[in-house]
């Protein structure tokens, strides 16, 4: 905004021209501000009228050019900052004229308080990193530093305007060099880390670099020594477990002691970085040996060394009682024996870190680690690992102790198995020779016997026959003093003997060679007809009555008809000779499972469960049981024929319902050809 005033003697003032630009500055009309400048410095910021007042009394009083900058708040509510500049020049009349300018510079005071506030962020920032900041050339000057808080050695005078080579060693001064290089050429941030020694000791350090003028790189240093130590701890700790977790697995793995002991002193060896690692154990009761070491080949082996002086043992073992962890950093501060000093001597040991082997309350023996080149602080990390590692072999020493005791359990159990083998081979051979007995006595006493009987047989036949004709022809006197029905019941008894060595005979063939089978293919159906049409003068006789339930589609079956038969009539045979006469049987048959089932349902005497279960074993039987042995030899061959065939047979019991005898047969799928006559009989 341009603008004129006039101001007269008395103080009063005159706005003669003021530019359209007041609209845009101060939201005023130009007509406004002619007609009242009041207006207009109404506008200015309380804070700022009485800087304004006194800038406006400078310039009158002396004339000099009138220059201002402050603020102004619209009628809008807005916010300016404003530059006011005029030149003042008097009148003939002793009036002031005031040509000057008001311009807008809201923008510029923003972007100068932001930086101020940016500078002022920055330096708190600065001032909050402990880190220390130079400022170096290309070639390694120092132009500036920052070391407000940081333990700097040099005063900063010490260090402007000198170069990297002349404070840093060689290595350092280089690896610095190459990174300034590397930072100015590429324009990318570059690290770099060193090691400086210290008043405090070796330090590590880490440098950033970056750019931060033409030729030059800001060098932000950091003290890295404690995440070091941090970072070497965690890579020793991950080692320990790692190593700690092998020997476990070892250890459950093998029974090879003596490889155990030398992996696990190679191992630690090279993870304490010491120059011997060995373990001794106590040789009860005579006294100590070195049993594994690693060793670096400069020093002198301890591995195979023994001792049985019983005092310088006891020596040690007081001191690994008493201490448990023997800590030694200085060997030649150590009190102990003249013996226990020239041990050390002896193999050069200026350090030693001895832990026990306990199983329980037992001293097993120690794992020793020893430092040659020089004394040493052990750390506590090295002697947690040592610690562990002795438990682990404990367990192993355990180990090894409990499989050589089953070892030597295992040979004396061997012993004895052996012992049993040989004796039971020859109870076996005996067993055999007394089968090859029985064979023996069972053919010569059986068929001695059969021809005894059949013998009998024919005599008694033959009397039979003619006391038949005596009586027939009553004028010729019978010489034979006894009855008929006497001779018929001995013909049944030797009948009954004679059925008995058949059985048996049978039944020792059967175990030896299995029961022989003519099996053919057959319609079960017809055949179970023409058995019940053979058996039917054996109902007859005991006044039995028969139901065939069975259907006639059935399907083909493979058997030995002639067997077959055998077995329906044992088991109708058993039910009519344990039973009162009129005794009904009904037949039933199915196909369930692969198998035909039959079942032979009478109402007879019901059983026990015992009977049941035992009712097809083989064995000698109460002479007073309902069931007699010959029966009981034909019920066994019952089973071995049905099981010579594939099948099942058992019984079933039910107090109101009777007897129930069933058994199972196979189907045998078969695809005929064109059928003979005699296969379409069978087939019915």
């Amino acid at each position: 905004m341009i603008f004129q005033i006039r101001q007269q003697q008395d103080g009063s003032q005159f706005v003669l021209y003021v530019s359209s630009g007041c609209r845009e500055l101060y939201e005023l009309e130009p007509e406004v501000i002619q007609a009242d400048l009041h207006v207009l410095c109404a506008l200015t910021h309380p804070q700022d009228v009485q800087a304004f007042d006194e800038s406006m009394a400078v310039a009158v009083a002396s004339l000099a050019p009138w220059r201002w900058e402050g603020r102004i708040i619209t009628p809008s509510g807005k916010l300016k900052w404003i530059q006011g500049a005029s030149q003042l020049a008097r009148l003939a009349n002793g009036d002031l004229l005031w040509d000057g300018l008001v311009i807008d510079i809201t923008d510029r005071k923003q972007a100068e308080a932001k930086l101020c506030e940016s500078e002022a962020r920055y330096k708190a920032i600065l001032d909050a990193i402990p880190d220390l900041m130079f400022r170096i050339s290309r070639d390694g000057e120092y132009l500036d530093l920052k070391d407000d808080g940081v333990n700097v050695v040099l005063a900063k005078e010490e260090i402007v305007g000198k170069n990297l080579q002349d404070l840093l060693p060689n290595d350092v001064a280089a690896i610095s060099q190459e990174a300034i290089a590397k930072t100015l050429n590429s324009g990318t941030l570059q690290t770099c880390e060193y090691q400086l020694p210290t008043p405090l000791g070796m330090r590590d350090y880490e440098a950033r670099l970056v750019t931060s003028g033409q030729n030059e790189v800001l060098a932000i240093v950091r003290d890295i020594t404690e995440r070091k130590q941090a970072e070497a701890k965690l890579r020793l700790s991950a080692q320990r477990d790692r190593l700690l977790k092998e020997t476990l697995v070892r250890i459950r793995s093998s029974l090879d002691l003596e490889q155990i002991l030398q992996t696990t002193v190679t191992e630690v060896r090279q993870f304490l970085q010491v120059n011997r690692v060995f373990i001794g154990l106590n040789d009860f009761p005579e006294g100590a040996r070195i049993v594994a070491e690693s060793v670096e080949p400069k020093y002198p082996s301890i591995l195979g060394w023994y001792s049985d002086d019983q005092a310088y043992i006891q020596e040690l073992r007081t001191l690994l009682a008493t201490n448990r962890i023997l800590v030694v950093e200085d060997t030649a501060k150590i009190s102990g024996s003249p013996k226990l000093r020239t041990h050390y001597q002896q193999f050069q040991t200026r350090a030693s870190l001895v832990v026990p082997i306990i199983l329980g309350n037992e001293l097993l023996g120690a794992l020793i680690a020893n430092q040659c080149t020089g004394t040493r602080q052990w750390q506590a990390i090295e002697i947690d690992l040592l610690q562990q590692m002795s438990e682990q072999l404990a367990i192993a020493i355990q180990q090894s102790l409990i499989y050589q005791k089953l070892a030597a359990l295992n040979t004396n159990l061997e012993r004895q198995v052996e012992e049993r083998t040989a004796q039971l081979q020859q109870k076996m051979q005996e067993l055999e020779e007394l089968h090859r007995v029985k064979d023996v006595v069972l053919h010569t006493v059986a068929h001695d016997l059969r021809t005894s009987v059949m013998g009998n047989l024919m005599v008694l036949k033959h009397l039979l026959k003619n006391r038949e004709l005596c009586t027939i022809k009553e004028s010729v006197p019978s010489i034979i003093p006894v009855s008929s029905s006497i001779i018929e019941r001995m013909i049944q008894g030797n009948d009954h003997q004679l059925g008995m060595l058949d059985s048996l005979l049978e039944i020792h063939c059967s175990q030896k060679q299995g029961v022989v089978l003519d099996r053919q293919l057959i319609n079960f159906s017809y055949l179970l007809e023409e058995m019940l049409s053979d058996l039917q003068p054996l109902l007859t006789q005991n006044q039995g009555t028969f139901t065939n339930l069975v259907s006639a589609d059935l399907p083909l079956v493979m058997a030995d008809t002639t067997q077959l038969q055998r077995v329906l009539a044992n088991l109708l045979t058993h039910s009519l000779q344990h039973n009162p006469p009129g005794l009904h049987f009904t037949l039933k048959a199915k196909v369930t499972g692969g198998m035909i089932r039959t079942q032979i349902q009478s109402n007879g005497i019901a059983m026990n469960k015992l009977e049941c279960d035992r009712f097809f074993d083989l064995y000698v039987r109460d002479p007073q049981a309902p069931c007699s042995t010959g029966i009981s030899l034909k019920m066994y061959l019952c089973r071995q024929i049905i099981q010579a065939h594939g099948g099942e047979i058992g019984i079933i019991s039910h107090p109101t319902h009777g007897l129930t005898f069933w058994f199972t047969l196979p189907l045998t799928p078969v695809k005929l050809e064109v059928p003979t006559s005699d296969v379409l009989g069978k087939l019915g």
